[in-house]
């Protein structure tokens, strides 16, 4: 049996790592929007974890980024100063990595020699470890797409970056809920229906943020920005039908991207918010259960606006944020359904 003060350490450790991965995606958000993240054509784990420190070594990776397609043929017009701005933000997306890494794993050899890893969760940590080292090689696998003719990363490979990042912040969210658990002998009242719905919310938001990172890698934001719910004079575009077979424009047609990625939003907010009223009426008065409700409002209205803004940094950083603060609350009302 673990003390409460063991436990609260190896909890607030995974808050901390959660945190550290909500920031990395939003800097991955950034890093996608200024079009940095082909800034840095080669991979150096353990070398790279450092800047250039001096005027040779910033020459060397210039030098070396001027070879890549998106240079030729996109920032041909960069000099090294503007070289600098977009090498920040890859450089300190994958600082944020490591920096994740280490965070993760010393203190999870630290619980795990104390003795402090409550039994049934080692198996879980470190499968948790496993994935950190996934992530850092998908990341690059997504990367290495934009370095050969297109200057451009695929955007399955990012949708796959971006889903296992939240697979990671996900299940650390969830065992830490679980772990605040552990002792006490409070009954558990959840709610079987409740709950099973809960599971089909999560798919539909989990397949509407796929559809968010499609938008993204095709820049399918910059298409019929200028109306909603319509697009452009009509609801459905006609050139969603322009490659066959007919199903490949959902996936890779900019238009017919963002034709999907509308109307599963309107479904999936539906989807929340039903959620939020049905559990709010049960008998949940938990706050967590109004939160959910009151923030579908706010990322539906802030994927409006970023679509109509013509995709404004600002906006789109603070929608793919959204996302992840609504998952977080799902997963937080999911948690107290569970039965």
């Amino acid at each position: 049996m673990h003390s409460t003060k063991e436990n609260s350490a190896v909890i607030t450790w995974l808050y901390v790592c959660c945190g550290l991965v909500f920031l990395m995606i939003i800097v991955g958000a950034i890093t996608r929007l200024t079009e940095s993240g082909l800034s840095i054509v080669e991979w150096r784990p353990l070398i790279g974890a450092l800047p250039p420190m001096n005027e040779e070594e910033w020459q060397r990776v210039y030098e070396l980024y001027k070879l890549s397609p998106e240079f030729e043929k996109k920032h041909f017009w960069m000099d090294i100063e503007d070289f600098k701005n977009i090498f920040f933000w890859e450089w300190f997306h994958r600082f944020l990595g490591r920096l994740i890494g280490i965070v993760y794993a010393l203190p999870f050899l630290f619980f795990l020699i104390r003795g402090w890893i409550p039994q049934g969760y080692k198996l879980k940590f470190f499968g948790l470890l496993v994935l950190g080292g996934a992530q850092g090689f998908m990341g690059w696998y997504m990367v290495k797409s934009g370095l050969v003719d297109i200057p451009s990363v695929s955007h399955y490979r990012l949708t796959a970056h971006l889903s296992l990042a939240l697979l990671i912040y996900g299940l650390m969210f969830w065992i830490a809920q679980s772990l605040k658990d552990l002792g006490t002998s409070t009954k558990r009242t959840g709610h079987f229906c409740l709950y099973r719905q809960g599971w089909v919310t999560l798919g539909l938001l989990m397949i509407t943020i796929f559809w968010g990172a499609y938008t993204a890698g095709l820049d399918a934001g910059l298409v019929y920005n200028d109306t909603f719910p319509k697009m452009g004079e009509t609801w459905i575009p006609s050139e969603i039908w322009f490659y066959k077979p007919v199903w490949v424009n959902f996936f890779e047609n900019p238009a017919g991207v963002q034709f999907v990625h509308r109307w599963l939003a309107m479904l999936t907010g539906l989807a929340l918010f039903g959620l939020s009223i049905r559990a709010m009426h049960t008998g949940y008065k938990d706050l967590r259960f109004a939160m959910l409700g009151f923030f579908v409002f706010i990322q539906i209205g802030l994927g409006i606006f970023t679509l109509l803004s013509g995709v404004n940094i600002v906006l789109a950083v603070s929608h793919q944020a959204g996302a992840v603060l609504l998952l977080t609350l799902l997963l937080a009302c999911m948690h107290k359904l569970r039965v």
